[in-house]
């Protein structure tokens, strides 16, 4: 259960106040103000060892700021509410295109819901959520994402082991961690994943298993755009942020592809530099 509390915010933090940004907006014009999660790794650390943060890095470095501070909070619910539209920062680093509680810059990414099982368990080149080679297979998934529909409508909700969507990962292991290594253990025989938890994770846990992209899904929506979240009223950064995306794809995408992130195109092709 995630506890929606507010985390320790460093004090540099609270000494900037809110700033001033163009045309009078509410952005620090030396400080990058990131909203954060202080425990979601791959994302963001409060160590500073998430690809959020390097991307922290590089948009403070390319804004002309002179450092990067941070708001901790839990991602969950609140999260928004007491980071960004409480004016303490200026900047949610991930957060997907079309969610209407914060405005979006244009899409720095788009990832996907992958599969993952193991190399010769009898699943070798299954790449969709209908495969009938899954019937009866154990399989992991988070409740409440939207593979969990897909595997409604094909009738292997009675194989499905559920795993919690929100956890307070200060006080236990992320649900892919935990997913993972039950998959290697044999709890379940299949595990399904949000794409860049599921690539970090694989990595860490056994770079031997098998990932696969949801992309053949004939129904349900596997693929999302993410973007940088800011404040409504903050249109002269969202453009300065849109231009660091535009000028430095590459560099973003080199990042992202370091953490083993499944960057997808438009057309569904693997991104891989």
């Amino acid at each position: 259960m995630v506890v929606a509390a507010v985390a320790a915010v460093p004090s540099d933090v609270l000494a900037q106040g809110a700033g001033l940004g163009a045309a009078g907006e509410l952005v620090d014009p030396d400080v990058l103000r990131v909203c954060a999660d202080p425990s979601n790794m791959p994302f963001s650390d409060e160590s500073g060892k998430g690809f959020e943060n390097k991307l922290a890095e590089l948009v403070a470095a390319k804004t002309g700021r002179k450092s990067v501070a941070y708001t901790w909070y839990p991602m969950a619910t609140g999260f928004v509410r007491n980071t960004l539209r409480s004016n303490r920062c200026d900047i949610i680093m991930g957060y997907a295109q079309g969610d209407e509680l914060v405005q979006n810059t244009n899409a720095y990414y788009r990832s996907t819901y992958v599969m993952i099982y193991k190399k010769g368990s009898g699943l070798d080149g299954v790449d969709t959520i209908e495969d009938t080679k899954l019937a009866g297979k154990k399989i992991g998934v988070v409740a409440g994402t939207p593979p969990a529909a897909n595997l409604a409508a094909v009738g292997y909700m009675r194989n499905v082991h559920p795993y919690p969507l929100m956890v307070d990962t200060r006080l236990a292991p992320s649900m892919a961690d935990v997913m993972l290594k039950e998959l290697l253990s044999g709890v379940i025989d299949v595990a399904i994943l949000w794409g860049p938890m599921a690539g970090y994770y694989a990595k860490e846990i056994d770079p031997n298993l098998t990932t696969v992209p949801l992309v053949k899904e004939k129904s349900g929506h596997m693929a999302y755009r993410i973007t940088m979240g800011v404040r409504p009223s903050d249109q002269e950064w969202k453009r300065t942020l849109n231009k660091v995306i535009r000028e430095n794809q590459s560099e973003i995408n080199k990042i992202l592809l370091e953490y083993q992130v499944p960057l997808i195109d438009e057309n569904n092709k693997p991104i891989t530099q």
